[in-house]
This record gives C-alpha cells, sequence and structure tokens, in this order.
C-alpha cells in the first residue's frame, strides 16, 4: 500500500502445496479442538486479528462465481474452496463480517454451519464441519450494502471498487483474512454489461458483450490482496508489460502521466529479480480512493491524486511495483509484522526512482519522508512510545492502527542502515536473495533476524554497528539512523529562512525554478503562527491556491487552515468534498480542529462523508466526534 499517513503524521511455486507456510491464527472466541497434525513441525506466528486455524484445515484454491448488483448495493456470490485438512480435522474456520450466509456444503452436500459471536471490527467466525478427507467446501453468501471494502460510486457512470487491506475481504468473501494463509483464485463475475469488471487477476482490455467477466490467478496471494473494480473504464497500453485503465475523462491523462511504468519494472527486475507476476498494470480510480494506492497483484488500484500533468507524482508507482516483491512475493505473517512489507517496500521504492530518476531526486523523496518520519515518532511518542517500534503490538486493536510512518519510514532507515553498513554490492545481493529464496512464502519478525543474522550481520562488529533490538523493539529513532543530505532541499530551507525573516520577498522565491518536492518543503516548513496576510502574498505571487499538484496544494491548504487565510476556504471545501484519499484528510480536518473551526470541519465533513470510503470515514468520525 502506498505510504499512508495518519492522524498523527501529514502516515506456483506453492499453489498446490503448502501454502499456509509459516502462520496459524488464533481466536478467544472459538475454543481449540484437537491438535491438527498438518505442518506440526512448522513454526507458526499467531494473528490476532484471524479466527482461522489452518493448522486444522487450510484453503489453497477459491473459485469464486459472483453478480453485482449496483441498485441493491450488494453482491451475492458462491465461494467454493479446495481444502487441505489434517487427519484429525474437525472444523474449517473461516472470516467473516456483514455476510449472510445462505447455505454451506461440503464435498458437494449440504453441511450445516455456525456464526460465533461478531467483535469489533473482527467480524465472526464462520465454523464448518470437515474430516481428515474433506476435499472442497462451498458457501453461498450475500454482501451487506454497507460492507466495509467496498465504495459504490453513484451517478452518471457508477464505479464499485474493493480495498480489502487490512482485514476487509471477509466483509465480501468469507475466507481466512490472513496475511498467513496464501491461495490461488479463479472468479466468474457479472456486471451491467456497460460496466467493466476487473480483479487482481489476469484481466480483460476491452468490454464483454454480455457483462461477464472470467478472472484467473494462478500465483498465492493473501486475502487481502484480494481486489474488484467494476466500472466504466478503457485499457491503454505504455510498454510490453504494463498499461492503464481509467474512465474516459482521465485515459489520455493517464496514459500520459504512467508512460514509464515499463522503465520502472526493468529497473526493478535488474535490482532484485524477475517480476513473477507476468503483468503490471494500473487502475485510477474514483478521487474517493482512501489510499496513495494499493498494491493488487497484477493491477495497482491508485488514486487520480497523482495525475500531476507532468509525472512528477510517480514515486507512488514506484512504491506499488515494489510491492510486487515486498509485500506480494514476500508477505508479513500478521500484522504486527507490517514493517517487512513496507519498510521493505520504501526502501524499493527509492532505488527504483534514482534508477529512473536519478540520486537528486531519490534523495530529496527521502528528506521529505525524514522529516515526516520525525514527527510522526514525536507525536506517537507523547501517546503510546511502544507504537515506535517496527515490531508493532496489534493485538485486540485494529490493525489499522500500524499504518504510520514507523512501518514505512523507520523501517525504510532500518534497511538504509544496513545497505550503509555493509555496502550497497553486497546488501543487493542479500535482498535478490532474500526474495527468491522466500517467493511465495510468508515471513515475521524473528524469521527474518534470524535470516538477518546468518547471511549479512554474520560478526558481532556488524551486529553492533547496526543494534537491531533498538531499531526493532525500541522507541523513537536510534542514534544511528542514517542522515539524509540533499543539497536542493538545504536550499529550500535556507530560502525559507529568508523569507520568514523578510530578507526575501514572496516574488522573489525562486518558485517556478523548484520541482514539487521543493515546493512541498517550503509549504510544509512554514511556521504554523504564519500570518494571513504572508500567505496572501505567496499567492498573489504565485498563484498557489489553483496548483493542479495535489501534494502542494495539500501542503498549502493545510497551512491556509493554521493560519486562517480563508480566501483559500472555497478551494478547501472542494478538495475535502472532492478527494477521498486519508493521508490529505486526516492532516486538514486536524488542523481545523486544532485552531478552533471544528464547527467548520464538521459542516464540510457532513457533506463529504456520503462520499467518503469506511477506511476515511473512521478515522474521520472519530476525529471530529461525529456518529457514523
Amino acid at each position: 500500500m502506498a505510504h499512508q499517513i495518519t492522524a498523527m503524521n501529514m502516515l506456483k511455486s506453492l499453489a498446490g502445496g503448502l501454502l499456509l507456510v509459516a502462520v496459524g491464527c488464533s481466536a478467544p472466541e472459538v475454543a481449540p479442538s484437537k491438535k491438527s497434525q498438518l505442518a506440526a513441525d512448522m513454526k507458526r506466528a499467531t494473528d490476532h486479528h484471524s479466527f482461522s486455524k489452518p493448522e486444522e484445515a487450510v484453503t489453497t484454491h477459491l473459485k469464486w462465481d459472483a453478480k453485482v448488483d449496483f441498485d441493491q448495493r450488494q453482491i451475492t456470490a458462491t465461494a467454493t474452496y479446495q481444502v487441505q485438512t489434517a487427519k484429525d480435522a474437525e472444523r474449517l474456520l473461516l472470516d467473516c463480517r456483514d455476510l449472510t450466509i445462505h447455505s454451506v456444503t461440503v464435498d458437494g452436500q449440504d453441511a450445516p454451519f455456525e456464526l460465533g459471536p461478531v467483535r469489533p471490527f473482527l467480524g465472526q467466525p464462520l465454523s464448518i464441519p470437515v474430516t481428515g478427507t474433506t476435499k472442497e467446501v462451498s458457501v453461498a453468501y450475500t454482501t451487506s450494502p454497507d460492507a466495509a471494502a467496498f465504495l459504490w460510486v453513484e451517478g452518471e457512470s457508477p464505479f464499485l471498487f474493493t480495498q480489502s487491506q487490512a482485514i476487509l475481504a471477509r466483509t465480501w468473501v468469507p475466507c481466512q483474512d490472513s496475511p498467513g494463509v496464501r491461495f490461488t483464485y479463479e472468479a466468474h463475475v457479472e456486471v451491467p454489461t456497460e460496466l467493466m469488471a476487473l480483479m487482481s487477476a489476469v484481466n480483460p482490455t476491452e468490454k464483454s458483450a454480455d457483462g461477464h467477466y472470467d478472472f484467473v490467478m494462478e500465483q498465492p496471494i493473501p486475502s487481502y490482496l484480494l481486489a474488484l473494480a467494476v466500472g466504466d473504464v478503457e485499457f491503454r497500453s505504455v510498454g510490453a508489460h504494463t498499461g492503464v485503465y481509467a474512465t474516459s475523462d482521465l485515459i489520455d491523462a493517464s496514459e500520459y502521466e504512467f508512460a514509464e511504468m515499463e522503465d520502472m519494472l526493468v529497473a526493478a527486475e535488474e535490482l532484485y529479480g524477475k517480476y513473477a507476476w507476468e503483468r503490471y498494470d494500473l487502475l485510477v480510480l474514483p478521487a474517493a480512493f482512501p489510499f496513495g494506492g494499493m498494491e493488487n497483484p497484477r493491477l495497482t488500484f491508485a488514486t487520480p491524486t497523482i495525475i500531476a500533468g507532468d509525472r512528477s507524482l510517480v514515486s507512488l508507482v514506484a512504491h506499488e511495483l515494489a510491492h510486487s516483491w515486498s509485500g506480494n512475493l514476500v508477505t508479513n505473517a500478521t500484522w504486527d509484522d507490517f514493517w517487512l512489507n513496507e519498510g521493505f517496500t520504501v526502501y524499493f521504492e527509492q532505488r527504483i526512482m534514482e534508477a529512473v530518476y536519478g540520486r537528486d531526486i531519490s534523495e530529496m523523496l527521502s528528506t521529505l519522508s525524514y522529516q515526516g518520519l520525525v514527527d510522526e515518532v514525536d507525536a506517537i511518542m507523547d501517546v503510546n512510545p511502544n507504537d515506535t517500534h517496527l515490531r508493532l503490538h496489534l493485538k485486540d486493536r485494529d490493525p489499522d492502527d500500524g499504518m504510520t510512518a514507523i512501518a514505512y519510514d523507520k523501517g525504510y532507515f532500518f534497511l538504509r542502515l544496513l545497505e550503509e553498513t555493509v555496502g550497497r554490492e553486497t546488501f543487493d545481493n542479500f535482498l535478490k536473495t532474500y526474495f527468491t529464496s522466500h517467493a511465495f512464502q510468508v515471513m515475521d519478525t524473528d524469521t527474518f533476524l534470524d535470516y538477518l543474522d546468518d547471511n549479512l550481520l554474520n560478526t558481532e562488529e556488524l551486529r553492533s554497528a547496526v543494534n537491531v533490538p533498538a531499531w526493532v523493539d525500541g522507541q523513537g529513532l536510534p542514534s544511528n539512523c542514517p542522515e539524509v543530505k540533499s543539497a536542493r532541499i538545504e536550499r529550500v530551507d535556507a530560502t525559507l529562512n529568508a523569507w520568514i525573516q523578510g530578507t526575501t520577498a514572496s516574488d522573489a522565491l525562486p518558485w517556478s525554478d523548484w520541482l514539487y518536492q521543493e515546493r512541498y518543503r517550503f509549504l510544509s516548513n512554514l511556521p504554523d503562527n504564519t500570518e494571513a496576510a504572508r500567505l496572501a502574498e505567496l499567492d498573489a505571487a504565485w498563484d498557489i491556491n489553483s496548483t493542479g499538484n495535489n501534494e502542494v496544494l495539500f501542503a498549502w491548504l493545510e497551512q491556509a487552515v493554521r493560519s486562517q487565510h480563508t480566501p483559500a476556504y472555497d478551494r478547501l471545501r472542494t478538495f475535502l468534498v472532492g478527494v477521498g484519499r486519508r493521508k490529505f484528510l486526516t492532516p486538514i480536518y486536524k488542523a481545523l480542529v486544532e485552531t478552533g473551526q471544528a464547527d467548520l470541519a464538521r459542516d464540510i465533513y457532513k457533506e463529504a462523508r456520503p462520499l467518503y470510503h469506511s477506511v476515511a470515514t473512521g478515522t474521520m468520525d472519530e476525529l471530529l466526534g461525529v456518529e457514523g
């Protein structure tokens, strides 16, 4: 997933075999059955966010047959699983949330089922009786109109998209909703004839005549990478293995903006080995998508807010592409191990950006990441210092709480420290071997640290230089955090200081010569007490309020709120109503609350809330004290 920022910071090799690999799951409501013998000798990480017991019965392949009903805002479907069971297996446990279960069959015969108690954000377990010889389990069900994974975009051109990460797949498919359980899948989906269906699988490039679409995903994936989108979109190829999908009003701009995806793919393969998913395509979603991007295999979901017209925001594409190795290929075993997905991905993203666009650009991005990380660490230390550990502690909490700059940027700087300690060539060889040797497997923190000691930090001198415990289980930022130096950012900071002191006038700024990273740095570092009159000077000189770069616009609007520069408030309202990306929403709404403008925040939110995804409304409801 693209780098997330919370309220505290501006946040087939195994297809037929042992797909559970390294994870067993537990849930307090479900009493333990007999000890399973399935892969009993394997080390397991406990997933507190799933009711499933894959050591007893594990799903290995999904056949999904579904009909999408826009009028009722629901999907009626049958999920048929191939399963592997232990000799003494008694039940298959699936995660469900807000699903209506109609019937269950086991090996083709009607079977009883039981739904356990509902727990907040976890949903409930679906228990299905099986034996040691069970091969297939089928569940017929209907989703809720309010399924948390869905956003139904109404209007002249309806659109549906899903967001399964972290544990929302269970709201549209009954499944073993743990990142440690991998399965292949096939699907048949029926949608209105004027729309196209797409999934995290082999996809069509043209609409079907009858609204029926078939999909295949031959590589095993975890449930959080299940994805579905339905809309009036078209496809454009931008390379031999890459292409973009978008609505007609965005397809030309998307084709231009993402024309260099093939170059990124080639650069990534040169760094860390063969791309394992055949194609890398990108779907531009409606602006209500709550994230920058989501790394669904073969089809990244992306926000239109990265379409700037000058390819300046494509680092997000590099990030989602990098997930094809870190996350999709080698997956965190539980959400406590989230940094193994995101820290690696940010590191890989920076290397792709350096390879394609140069060190100058990648170091500016790293500098901005460091600034955000320091701010996030400071904020978290005031609330829960243990949340600054790389190894998270999310038991009895929504795993969404772990989507902060810690997993992303503290993880990145830890890997950067490893690179600087052992040398880039040695570290690149280590990472390439790591991805290759653990392909289509899961990884927990302890197992990775053992691998790190055995294969990279294999002397006491190296282990001492890195101080792994301080990074993984220590609070804050260790003293040996790598320093990032960007001459361009340093010049921006000097210019900002001169502007603050009044020795450089607003119309004398080199604004037109700056890249977006430099403009963002200037605006995001303005003092909170900057007078509104001075923002007016900036806008009069450079028309910042009309910028088409959403990162720059976000920084501008947040500062406008803090300075109560009211001429920007019309654009503020339009932005908050028109964009659902949580990275932008949270800091701006938070700034409104902190500056005594909570009534304005709630007024805007009342208009915007019906347009946001549940991932965003969950955060904003709490921030603004609004009942969902």
